[in-house]
Order: structure tokens, then C-alpha cells, then sequence
């Protein structure tokens, strides 16, 4: 019998096949590469909502440090709303979107084409409407996502987006370590319902993530808004000690998201003026700015930071199902949410 939840679990497990099926058709992709090679593109703009505008700050800082292009992130309403104009004559427009059917979306990549930008689209519908009106699309073949919480898609996206961005800087990829990872955490239930039962929804929770860590923060908490039914932040660690510090008491929470080969002293001072007030914090990932009396979710170990924070991906969305399940709470399908959000 199906219990609450057993659909979301199953979809997380069903990652490591997903990332090798996009590692195999992305090295038979000539068309990605042919784009990547003959393309002078002078800026990026990617265009997501939701989970997927999380995975887009991933591709964000991607593009940023390892190309060292403008990136921006596309404003959905300058089309909707405005009726904006758009002059994006050498821009790629990258568009993520698991469903590729929400209209916003549509409406800007319709304008983006109309303003001489390239359109490439990241869906797991390669029917979609979006995919169809691209210029070139990649397909996450993640297979169908039934539970409400986007999971193996959104990682989907982020190794896409390694993928794509490795080939364009010319860098090597290394993804057997990476796949190991995401492997190993799938079957690491005990060190992941442990960590679970440390965080009670009943008290203030919040994330932090710095440089690739930041949208897996993001993305932590707003998985844990879906699927726990609480409001949870996710931010910069850095922004977080421009003001939301101060909202900070002795029950609050503060999870670190921190994958090894996470730069050394990243967080700054975040760790300790948390513990002066909590007298605690929260890890996943790497233990080195980790404390006695901390509570430790430990990371694999991927080739770098970036692959790290791939395979760590998985480890949150074990956490916020079991988080979830613990409190009697269906995670498949929560309340007043759809898979697929129109809006405007």
C-alpha cells in the first residue's frame, strides 16, 4: 500500500539513472556543441520560475566564473505585464522550465525571439510548447515527476547546466565522483533521518548558502515551504547578516548548506554570531567551519565544490521528505499546490 510520500522518495531515488541517461545523450548532442562553437554570444539571460529559477542562479554563477559573461536574470513580467520591447540581438536566452508550459515563461521567450535573441531551452517535456518554440533544446529526461516538489528534474537541471557550460569553457568534466555521490546518498537513510529529527518545523528555520551553495539554499527552503507548510528563508549568508540576523532567537534554526571543496571561510562570521545566539548551527555538507555541538549532515566529496553541490542536492530533498513524513504530512501532494503554475 502507498503511504504518504513513497512518490517523492521514488522520484529522488530514480536520480543517479537520470543523471546517466543526460550524460550519455548530452555526449551524442552535436547540436549543443556545434552552438557552443560557433556562437559569439556577448551576454546571457536565463528565464525560470519556482525550482527552476533556483537552478538558474546555479547556471548563473556557472557562466559567471567560468566564462566570465554578463548573466542576467530575465524579469517575466516585461513581457506580460509591459509589453516590453526587447533588443537582444547576441544575447543567449536560456529558459528552464520542467513543464515548459507556464505563460509568463512563454511570453518572454516569445519577445526574446522577437528581439533577435537566441532561445535555448532546458525542459523535461521535449513536447512541450516551450521546447517547440526554442532554437535548440536540451531535455532533462528525467521521465514523468508525479509528486508536486520538482526533485530529480531540478538536479537534472543543475548537471545540464554544468554540462553545458563545462563543454563551452573548454574544461574537463569529471562526473564519476559526482555519480558515486548522488548513489551513496540515496542509500544514506539513517545519517539522513538523523539530521531530519534534529529540525522542528515548529520553530524558525533558516537557510544559508554561499557562492554555489546559495541556490541549493534557495532551493532547500522552498522545498521545505512546499512540502512542510512553513515559512522557511533561504538566502545568502552574506545578505543574512545585513539585517535578518536580527531576527534571530535562542529556538531558532540556521542550516549552513556547505559542499566539500566549499571555499575556506566562506560564511565569515555568520557560524559564530549564529551559535552566540542559538548555540548551535545546522550543516550539510562539508564539516570544516563545523563546531562540537553542531549539528552535522556530512557531504560526499565530488571532484569540486561544483559537483559537490550537485550530489548534495540530493541529500536536502531526503531531508525535507523525511522532515515532512515525520510530521504527518503528505509531501507528494501539498495543499494548494499544482505541478505545473500559471501565472502571469
Amino acid at each position: 500500500m502507498t503511504q504518504p510520500g513513497d512518490v517523492m522518495l521514488s522520484e529522488i531515488h530514480e536520480t543517479p539513472k537520470v543523471l546517466s541517461r543526460i550524460l550519455s545523450e548530452f555526449g551524442a548532442n552535436e547540436a549543443v556543441q556545434k552552438l557552443l562553437d560557433n556562437q559569439s554570444f556577448h551576454s546571457v539571460i536565463i528565464l525560470a520560475r519556482g525550482t527552476s529559477d533556483n537552478a538558474a542562479h546555479f547556471l548563473k554563477y556557472l557562466i559567471e566564473i567560468k566564462l566570465g559573461l554578463p548573466v542576467g536574470l530575465a524579469s517575466p513580467s516585461a513581457a506580460t505585464m509591459y509589453s516590453t520591447n526587447l533588443n537582444y540581438a547576441n544575447t543567449l536566452v536560456v529558459a528552464l522550465s520542467q513543464s515548459g508550459q507556464s505563460s509568463d515563461l512563454l511570453a518572454f521567450a516569445k519577445a526574446a525571439k522577437a528581439g533577435k535573441g537566441y532561445l535555448l531551452s532546458i525542459t523535461n517535456d521535449a513536447n512541450s510548447t516551450l521546447a517547440l518554440l526554442s532554437d535548440l533544446h536540451i531535455p532533462i529526461n528525467a521521465g514523468p515527476e508525479i509528486a508536486v516538489p520538482a526533485t530529480k528534474s531540478y538536479i537534472g537541471q543543475l548537471f545540464i547546466s554544468y554540462l553545458v557550460v563545462m563543454s563551452w569553457a573548454k574544461s574537463s568534466i569529471k562526473t564519476e565522483r559526482l555519480m558515486k555521490s548522488v548513489e551513496k546518498w540515496c542509500s544514506s537513510s539513517d545519517a539522513v533521518n538523523g539530521f531530519a529529527q534534529e529540525l522542528d518545523i515548529s520553530k524558525s528555520i533558516y537557510i544559508l548558502g554561499r557562492g554555489f551553495s546559495y541556490p541549493n539554499a534557495k532551493e532547500f527552503a522552498l522545498k521545505l515551504q512546499e512540502t512542510s507548510l512553513i515559512p522557511v528563508q533561504g538566502m545568502s549568508s552574506s545578505d543574512f547578516l545585513h539585517g535578518p540576523i536580527a531576527s534571530l532567537h535562542q529556538d531558532s534554526q540556521v542550516v549552513f548548506v556547505a559542499p566539500q571543496g566549499t571555499p575556506k571561510e566562506s560564511f565569515g562570521e555568520a557560524p559564530s554570531r549564529v551559535r552566540a545566539i542559538t548555540g548551535k548551527a545546522f550543516w550539510i555538507g562539508s564539516t570544516a567551519e563545523s563546531k562540537a555541538g553542531d549539528v552535522v549532515l556530512q557531504g560526499e566529496s565530488a571532484e569540486s565544490e561544483i559537483e559537490s553541490a550537485i550530489a548534495d542536492a540530493v541529500a536536502f530533498q531526503l531531508v525535507t521528505h523525511k522532515i515532512a513524513v515525520l510530521n504527518n504530512l503528505n509531501p507528494d501532494s501539498p495543499r494548494g499546490l499544482s505541478k505545473v503554475t500559471i501565472t502571469r
